[in-house]
C-alpha cells in the first residue's frame, strides 16, 4: 500500500504498475479497496488496477464532512499524483456515485465508467429513517449491535467476519462523516445525458439496498454506449459476492475497450 497527500487528505491506495490501460476502481460504504480483490486478480495481467481507501474507510481518515464531489476529486488528485491522464474509472455503490461525478466534472478524462450496483439519484425516502436508526444504534452500542442487519443489506447471506472485525474498529466519527455524505448525496439523474464515456453497469437481482430499476435507469439515460448486465443472485456487493459472472462482465467490456 502507498499514501499521497490529495486535497489536504492522506489516500490510503494499490497500484498493481504496469502499462497497461488503467482501471480505478472506488469502494462501497463500509467497505475499503479489498472488496475488489476478485477483480484485481482478473485484471492485473492486461490492466495497470488502481484501488482505494475512501475518506472514512481502510487507511484514509476524513477530516471534516465530505460530499461525493469531494470524492470524484480524490480520484481526480490521485490521477494527477500518479501520472495518469485517463482511465477505465468504476465503483460499486458509493464507489459508483462518486465514479459518475468524475465523469462529469472531467469527461476527457474517463475512458469508460464501470457501474457495481449503483445509481444516480438519492436515497429512497422509505430507507432513510431504518439507515437513521442502524447509525444511532453503531454509535450507542457498537457495530456488534447491528453489524448482522448492515451485512445482511451489503453482502447477503455469509460468514462476514472479517468484516466485522474492520467495522468494530471504525472511529464512530469516520462513520459518521461518511454517513453523512451518503445521506445528504445530491441527485445527479438529471445530468446523466452528459455522460457519453462508454458503461458496463453490472447489477445484482438480490440487491437489498438498491434495486435494478435503479441501474435501467442508468442504462436509459447515460448519453454513452451502455450495457447492463444483471447478476442472477447477486448481492449489493455483486463483485465480491458473486465475482465470476462479474468478471467476466468486466473482462468483456474491457476487452472490447482495446489499449
Amino acid at each position: 500500500m502507498a499514501t499521497a497527500r490529495i486535497n489536504g487528505t492522506d489516500i490510503n491506495f494499490f497500484d498493481t504498475g504496469g502499462d497497461g490501460p488503467v482501471v480505478i476502481l472506488s469502494h462501497g460504504f463500509l467497505m475499503d479497496h479489498t472488496m475488489f480483490e476478485p477483480q484485481v486478480a482478473e485484471l492485473r495481467s492486461t490492466h495497470r488496477v488502481i484501488t482505494w481507501d475512501e475518506r472514512g474507510f481502510g487507511g484514509t481518515k476524513a477530516t471534516s464532512e465530505f460530499t461525493y464531489w469531494d470524492s470524484a476529486r480524490d480520484v481526480l488528485g490521485l490521477m494527477d499524483h500518479l501520472g495518469i491522464e485517463s482511465a477505465i474509472v468504476g465503483g460499486m455503490s458509493q464507489g459508483g456515485f462518486l465514479s459518475m461525478r468524475v465523469a462529469l466534472t472531467a469527461p476527457e478524462r474517463v475512458r469508460a465508467l464501470i457501474l457495481i450496483d449503483t445509481q444516480a439519484g438519492t436515497e429512497d425516502p422509505a430507507n432513510v429513517e431504518g439507515y437513521g436508526q442502524l447509525h444511532s444504534a453503531w454509535l450507542a452500542h457498537g457495530s456488534s449491535a447491528v453489524q448482522d442487519v448492515i451485512a445482511g443489506i451489503i453482502l447477503g447471506a455469509g460468514d462476514w467476519q472479517s468484516w466485522f472485525d474492520k467495522w468494530a474498529v471504525l472511529p464512530s466519527e469516520q462513520f459518521t462523516y461518511a454517513f453523512n455524505c451518503l445521506m445528504n448525496r445530491d441527485d445527479i439523474t438529471d445530468r446523466l445525458g452528459e455522460i457519453s464515456a462508454p458503461t458496463l453497469i453490472v447489477h445484482g437481482d438480490a440487491d437489498a439496498a438498491i434495486p435494478v430499476a435503479k441501474a435501467e435507469v442508468l442504462r436509459d439515460r447515460i448519453a454513452g454506449p451502455t450495457e447492463l448486465v444483471v447478476v442472477a443472485g447477486g448481492s449489493h456487493a455483486a463483485n465480491l459476492t458473486h465475482p465470476g459472472p462479474t468478471n467476466a462482465a468486466i473482462r468483456a467490456f474491457v476487452d472490447r475497450l482495446g489499449r
